[in-house]
């Protein structure tokens, strides 16, 4: 965790009476100090912490203050950076992105007229190309908390025990405006007609629409998906913006590319078109990653490696690298002669 997230955390602690928070965020900044070896501070910081008083929750306790602290558990808060403006997002996208972010600005204007702004959003479309971003920057540009659920604190193998859990998220988040985000949104909320899936998923299906129905319009839920055929259609009809993030096109992956490169020391011979050429079909994440290899390459190689060497071999070894389409095929061609032999 940043820095500055901790010291938000520790603030947000101290202002809540959160002792638990407290005592984590403390613990989390001592071992930060001591692994810079700054042993005099973190020793400090280890004695005030002493006498911070360890009190255990009782099992009897229905307090908010309680649900809220256990709620917590299933959240990761991230300092949200990104603005709308630097994402490169198609058109609906991107003005559904500010208008939603004017509507929460203006929400008392909006009020008078007996209108909530919207704030349930679903963006459907391949890994990798800002559906995450999104949701941070609609978080940036009104200032709010970005809470990223965790599903591994969420889903349990037991009856009622993810239901459980989502109440104590949403009781939690239903404290303090802020933008609560759901990646893989269909991990909970497949269609319950599914004959595959079992009944406790049908069941986390509709707990998930009532709690979602019973959410403020101060808390901005943002759900993702890869695979918005599998959400069940009730899931989506809760939805106020239902936005589509497409895989980018050549041309903008150039772009994508351009703003990358423009911030290196050296800058390549190969036009960037030809560049995006032969990364292919790739998600802004995969340009990314490909650009940061070069980089590596060249930082390396100690001013020995031109731009272009680097370049070079990382566009060689792109063309071999494994993809899912790959496997696929593999899959296809194994499983060929098998259906000839039976035929």
């Amino acid at each position: 965790m940043a820095r500055s997230d901790l010291l938000v955390s520790l603030i947000r602690a101290g202002a809540t009476g959160d002792q638990e928070m407290l005592r984590s965020t403390t613990e989390a900044m001592v071992a930060e100090e001591r692994a810079k070896k700054h042993f005099i501070v973190a020793d400090r910081m280890q004695r005030a912490l002493s006498t911070v008083p360890i009190t255990p929750p009782s099992l009897t306790a229905s307090s908010p203050h309680l649900a809220a602290a256990n709620g917590r558990e299933a959240i990761l808060e991230i300092t949200p950076r990104l603005q709308l403006d630097d994402l490169l997002l198609p058109l609906p996208a991107r003005e559904s992105g500010r208008q939603l972010v004017e509507e929460h600005q203006r929400a008392d204007v909006l009020r008078a007229s007996g209108y909530e702004p919207r704030h349930r959003v679903l963006l459907s479309g391949p890994p990798g190309n800002g559906k995450t971003s999104f949701a941070e920057a609609v978080a940036e540009g009104l200032g709010l908390p970005f809470y990223v659920v965790r599903y591994d604190a969420l889903i349990g193998s037991y009856l009622g025990e993810t239901n459980a859990r989502l109440r104590k998220l949403f009781d939690y988040v239903r404290t303090t405006p802020s933008v609560l985000f759901f990646d893989e949104f269909d991990a909970i909320g497949k269609e319950r007609g599914d004959t595959h899936e079992t009944g406790e998923i049908k069941r986390v299906v509709s707990f998930l629409l009532m709690q979602l129905d019973q959410l403020p319009s101060y808390v901005i839920v943002v759900a993702a998906t890869n695979h918005g055929e599998l959400l069940d259609r009730a899931v989506w009809r809760r939805f106020q913006m239902r936005l589509a993030i497409p895989a980018p096109k050549k041309n903008e992956i150039t772009v994508f590319l351009d703003r990358i490169i423009s911030g290196w020391p050296d800058a390549p011979k190969m036009a960037l078109s030809r560049i995006a050429g032969r990364l292919g079909n790739v998600s802004y994440a995969e340009a990314l990653d490909f650009c940061q290899n070069v980089r590596r390459r060249q930082i390396l190689g100690l001013g020995e490696v031109s731009i272009d060497d680097a370049l070079r071999v990382e566009l060689d070894l792109w063309t071999s690298r494994v993809t899912p389409e790959i496997i696929n095929a593999e899959r296809s061609n194994e499983t060929a002669p098998e259906a000839d032999t039976k035929s």
